[in-house]
C-alpha cells in the first residue's frame, strides 16, 4: 500500500511515528509538505503535484495539517479526496474542527456534553454575557486562539468585565465560558480511532496554570475513563466526522463536557505517557478501511 502523510515537517514525533509504523506494517510511506503541493483542478483530470511531478499512486493519506495552514492544507486533502484516495480525516472534517464556534455548535446539536458558553462580538451587555456563564470566575477565549494563546481564566467579575472590554477593542469574536472549578486545572485527552477510544491520558497544569496543554509546563497520566467518558469522545468525533481525533474532556459535576475535538492530535504524549502505541492502530485502521473500501466496490 502507497501512504502519504501531508506534514510540514518530517522530523515530527507524530510525523516520524507515523511513517516508521506504515513501513514496519510493510507500505511504502512518503511524507509530504502540503504547502509545496499545487492543483490542476480539472473536471476529468484532477492532479496534485509535488516538486512538479503529479502524485499518481497514492492509495492513502494522513493529513496533518497545522492550525496556521488550514486553508490551504484542507484545500490539497480536498483534492486527493477528488482522485478517489482515502483520508481518514476529510476537508471537511478538519476545517468543522478548527472552527470553535461552529464545532461547539454541532457538538450540543447532538446533545454532547459542554460547559455553559456564551458567544459575542460587539455586545454592549457585558453584564449578560457574564451572567450567561454562571459569572466569574469563568474563562474567556478569542475564537481564533490555538494551543492555549487567547484563552485567560477571569477569577473576578471585574477582570471579566476588563478583559472583555479589551477583547472588544481588538474587532474580537469571544467565547465565554463556565469555569469548571472542580477539574482543578486538569483535562482527559481521548485518542479516538475509528470508533473506539484507544489511549486517554489525565493532563495536569503546571502549578499556578489553569490550562493543562503539556508543551506549557503540564504533566500527564494514563487515564481510566468512565463508559459515559469514551462514548462522549466517540460521539464527539464522530459529530465532527474526524475518525482520528483527540478529544479533550473536563471531569465536572454533571458529568463529562468536551473542550476540544482535534483533527491533528500529537502522537508523542499519549504514546509516552499510556505506552500505547497508537500510529500502528492508526496505520491498521488505514489497512482495514481501505480493504473494506475494495470489498464494497467488490460488490
Amino acid at each position: 500500500m502507497r501512504m502519504i502523510i501531508l506534514s510540514r515537517d518530517s522530523n515530527l514525533y507524530s510525523t516520524r511515528r507515523l511513517k516508521e509504523a506504515g513501513e514496519a506494517q510493510g507500505h511504502e510511506v512518503r511524507v509530504i509538505d502540503p504547502m509545496r503541493c499545487y492543483m490542476d483542478i480539472t473536471s476529468h483530470n484532477p492532479k496534485v503535484l509535488y516538486q512538479g511531478i503529479p502524485i499518481v499512486d497514492a492509495d492513502a493519506i494522513i493529513p496533518r495539517i497545522g492550525a496556521a495552514n488550514t486553508f490551504y492544507g484542507t484545500a490539497v486533502v480536498r483534492q486527493f479526496e477528488i482522485m478517489g484516495v482515502f483520508t481518514p480525516n476529510s476537508s471537511q472534517a478538519i476545517t468543522r474542527s478548527r472552527d470553535k464556534l461552529s464545532s461547539l455548535q454541532l457538538l450540543a446539536r447532538r446533545g454532547i456534553g459542554l460547559p455553559v458558553t456564551g458567544f459575542a462580538h460587539a455586545t454592549q451587555d457585558i453584564d449578560g454575557l457574564i451572567e450567561l456563564v454562571g459569572g466569574a470566575p469563568l474563562v474567556i477565549k478569542l475564537l481564533e486562539g490555538t494551543q492555549g494563546i487567547g484563552v485567560v481564566l477571569a477569577e473576578t467579575y471585574q477582570a471579566a468585565k476588563s478583559v472583555i472590554e479589551a477583547f472588544r477593542g481588538l474587532d474580537a469574536n469571544i467565547l465565554v465560558q463556565e469555569y469548571i472549578k472542580e477539574a482543578k486545572g486538569s483535562d482527559i485527552r481521548c485518542f479516538v480511532v475509528g470508533d473506539k477510544v484507544i489511549a486517554s491520558m489525565k493532563r495536569q497544569g503546571a502549578d499556578g496554570e489553569f490550562r493543562s496543554n503539556l508543551h506549557r509546563g503540564g504533566s500527564a497520566t494514563k487515564a481510566k475513563l468512565t463508559p459515559e467518558e469514551r462514548s462522549t469522545a466517540v460521539r464527539a468525533a464522530k459529530a465532527m466526522g474526524l475518525r482520528v481525533a483527540g478529544v479533550d474532556l473536563l471531569r465536572s459535576h454533571h458529568g463529562p463536557v468536551v473542550m476540544e475535538v482535534n483533527s491533528s492530535p500529537g502522537l508523542e504524549g499519549i504514546e509516552k505517557y499510556t505506552d500505547t502505541d497508537v500510529a500502528t492502530k492508526i496505520i491498521t485502521y488505514i489497512e482495514r478501511s481501505l480493504t473494506g473500501r475494495e470489498s464494497s466496490a467488490d460488490h
